[in-house]
């Protein structure tokens, strides 16, 4: 097939010719097989049809604003960028309190700029917005227990549990927080902080007293709403000690209010002022919300803390609810209909993009536990009995997937499922072809890339565009997404850093005490002055969409060649024999080498063969500079809680320092295998 491209390309390019010196036959021969090399890395392997496309709001919102294209409404977003926030709040009922004067000032410094001067809403109001018998959540839990709350029955808790909260004495701007899994009593304090103006912040049952205290010691909040035990993998895991460390660590609490998870373990945790959540709700049902400024705090959250104390990010009300409700309604196409589902915890942005989808009626399936608890099967137990449209979930996940017998494809009933999710990592071209070859051959695949620091997204799905293999679908919409050199040019089809180069609504409010923004500004806006720099290391391809290469703190530079970490990974992890892979770039001889560290699966040893087939299976793919000079098999990759792998973590290991805040790993143990290595000596 390749070939005949090739000669049809060539024949094409010829025939106008009557004469043709050899110099340019091969010219046009380089050419047609660079173009056939493109064609075949990243080929269109689903496309929706044109019923799909015209039923999708992506489309409506497209025509409503006179365009036939999505580069040309996308430019429009960038270009007219107060036109475009503001029409997609009438697309998405947004409602004011109070309308903006100004929906954009000081537009010529994304750091400075004004949003919805003016402005007033809230974000748990829109959430709150659909009323009714019809189920506002599901939750399935491991151990199997299943729990639905209706629309009016999750607007009653919240306002029970509201009331409650201004009783204490909570007001606008004060921070309560929840240690807690993903479960609906996690949801209801959320939008019941919400709704009184004060701050949310959340972190999953798994961190130890440290890793909690190193996060809510920081915002001190008054409230602490926590489990007392969770499941995870058949077993029950008692956190009441950690609550009474943290409550004890905390001085700022005035209440801890215990949610009965787990219904075997007590309740009873001895510490001053704690309270069963059964006994805290009010009797009060009446839901009184405070309208708050565009800006004002919603949550704060966390970076990773691997290299220091976890940074506070506080983003707004008004920023965050625009965002998300873009990415709901037009790039991920969620309607009233649909069950929505995202496999995270509360640690984890992703359970905040998840629940801003109560704004759109739709149904949010919250699970909480393993996600390879029997034999792998219970998540795809779960999309099929409550029929999730949407399923949202890791790279890793779906690579981790691939190694199993599940084939859901085959071992269940998926009618409604139109569109897997993934994000946290690069999903390898591979995955894209596991997706569709054993999970559904019509669905959209949206690779979706942002942060915690936006609580959003750069790149994104999008319902009416083609998805091509390794390839994030498109730039999003409002956002300014470009990749730049280390000169700061723009460049396409070229590896450089991703940023964002015009205002956006969702950058953070800034840091939590962060006098005179001078974190904020380090971290975002040093590299290239008054330009969102990300921290991706990216490419945007001749076709519009996104590949993204890894983190740019972790690029590999080798003879001064920079490097991707992902494009090492995509290639390592064909081979049958590797589980997974994680790449540093060690201090040698005055340069730096590539160390390749590997999983095998069980049974399988690093022989010489298998080292020789890696080299071999990197060097033709990407190029010589890629080619590991060390390959060390090790038991286990040490990663954050959110499943992320910690490139920099092992860095500093290898290179004999020390990691200042291991308790943000979720598995701290794995990264002492790194220290020492004799392997790393020659």
């Amino acid at each position: 097939m390749i070939i005949n491209n090739a000669v049809l390309l060539i024949v094409s390019q010829y025939r106008p010719r009557l004469v043709v010196d050899t110099r340019a036959v091969l010219w046009i021969l380089i050419r047609a097989f660079r173009r056939v090399e493109i064609m075949s890395s990243n080929p269109i392997i689903w496309e929706p049809d044109s019923d799909r496309i015209r039923r999708s709001a992506m489309y409506q919102f497209m025509q409503q604003q006179g365009f036939d294209d999505y580069g040309a409404l996308h430019r429009w977003s960038i270009d007219e960028s107060p036109a475009f926030w503001s029409a997609l709040c009438t697309f998405c009922e947004i409602r004011f309190e109070r309308p903006a004067d100004t929906i954009l000032a000081r537009p010529e410094n994304i750091m400075d700029a004004g949003w919805f001067d003016g402005a007033e809403l809230n974000f748990a109001a829109h959430l709150l917005r659909h009323t009714g018998s019809e189920t506002a959540i599901v939750f399935c839990g491991e151990d199997g227990t299943r729990r639905a709350l209706s629309r009016d029955k999750l607007r009653t808790t919240v306002a029970r549990v509201a009331a409650s909260l201004r009783a204490c004495g909570i007001e606008k701007g004060d921070r309560v927080a929840g240690y807690l899994p993903n479960c609906p009593e996690a949801v209801i304090a959320m939008l019941a902080t919400t709704s009184i103006g004060a701050i949310w912040s959340s972190c999953s049952p798994d961190f130890g007293v440290n890793g909690v205290v190193d996060r809510f010691g920081q915002i001190e909040p008054k409230i602490l709403f926590a489990a007392n035990a969770y499941f995870y993998n058949g077993k029950t895991c008692d956190t009441r000690t950690t609550v009474a460390g943290v409550a004890r660590a905390v001085p700022s609490l005035v209440k801890t209010v215990i949610v009965p998870f787990v219904d075997e373990v007590p309740v009873d945790i001895d510490i001053d002022n704690a309270v069963a959540w059964q006994d805290f709700l009010a009797d009060d049902t009446t839901l009184e919300i405070t309208a708050v400024e565009f800006n004002h705090p919603l949550y704060i959250m966390y970076s990773s803390g691997t290299t220091g104390v976890p940074k506070c990010i506080v983003h707004g009300h008004g920023g965050t609810l625009l965002q998300q409700s873009k990415e709901h309604v037009l790039h991920t196409g969620v309607t009233e209909r649909d069950k929505l589902f995202y496999f995270t915890t509360c640690g984890w942005m992703m359970w905040n993009w998840l629940v801003c989808g109560l704004g759109t009626g739709a149904t949010l399936i919250l699970f909480d536990g393993a996600p390879f608890f029997n034999e792998g099967r219970i998540l795809w137990e779960i999309a099929e009995r409550e029929g999730i449209a949407i399923f949202g979930t890791s790279a890793k996940y779906i690579s981790a997937l691939q190694n199993t017998a599940v084939r859901p494809i085959e071992d269940f009933s998926l009618p409604e499922l139109r569109a897997v999710l993934s994000t946290g990592s690069p999903l390898a071209p591979a995955s894209f072809d596991f997706v569709y070859e054993a999970i559904g051959d019509d669905l959209q695949l949206a690779s979706i890339s942002g942060g915690t620091d936006i609580l959003s997204c750069f790149a994104l799905g999008n319902p009416i565009l083609p998805v091509r293999r390794g390839e994030l679908q498109c730039k999003g919409l409002g956002m300014a997404t470009d990749i730049f050199d280390e000169n700061g040019n723009s460049v396409v089809g070229e590896h450089g850093e991703l940023v964002c180069t015009r205002p956006f609504p969702s950058t953070p409010v800034g840091f939590w005490n962060d006098a005179g923004d001078a974190r904020y500004r380090a971290a975002y806006f040093e590299k290239y002055p008054g330009v969102w720099a990300h921290g991706d290391f990216a490419e945007v391809t001749e076709y519009g969409g996104l590949v993204i290469h890894g983190r740019s703190d972790s690029v590999l530079n080798p003879g001064g060649v920079r490097i991707g970490t992902a494009e090492i990974y995509r290639q390592v992890e064909k081979l049958d024999e590797v589980v997974e892979s994680i790449a540093i770039g060690q201090n040698w001889n005055n340069d730096v080498r590539v160390v390749l560290f590997v999983v095998l699966q069980d049974g399988v040893e690093l022989s010489d063969e298998l080292v020789e087939r890696i080299r071999k299976t990197v060097r033709e793919n990407t190029t010589p500079r890629h080619v590991p000079a060390k390959i060390i098999s090790v038991p286990e990759i040490p990663r954050t809680r959110s499943g992320k792998i910690v490139e920099l973590a092992v860095r500093s290991v290898v290179h004999g320092e020390e990691v200042s805040n291991i308790q943000a790993l979720a598995n701290p143990d794995a990264l002492e295998y790194y220290r020492g290595l004799p392997q790393l000596e020659t």
